[in-house]
């Protein structure tokens, strides 16, 4: 009886099971909330926002430093070689 019971449940398990649980988490993914342009154009105006703000606090420090020479920045800002206005 288990000669016969165990390849059974090994080859259900292989072709039903198995396949099902890969779709299943196919449609999972694909019934996952994407990102709209809508939210996309957000970020993106985010991302400027942030740029520019940074770049103020950069000019206020800059001045600040002018004024006291004494004065150290919190944390020291690194340039990038790449450019932030690139998309992917």
């Amino acid at each position: 009886m288990e000669d016969v019971l165990v390849p059974i449940l090994v080859c259900g398990m292989l072709f039903i099971g198995m396949p099902w649980l890969i779709f299943h988490y196919i449609t999972k993914w694909k019934q996952a909330p994407k990102i709209t342009d809508e939210d996309e154009k957000l970020l993106d105006d985010m991302h400027v926002l942030a740029r520019r703000l940074e770049e103020r606090l950069q000019t206020v420090e800059r001045i600040i430093a002018a004024d006291n020479p004494d004065f150290r920045p919190a944390r020291q800002i690194e340039s990038d070689d790449y450019s932030f206005d690139r998309r992917n």
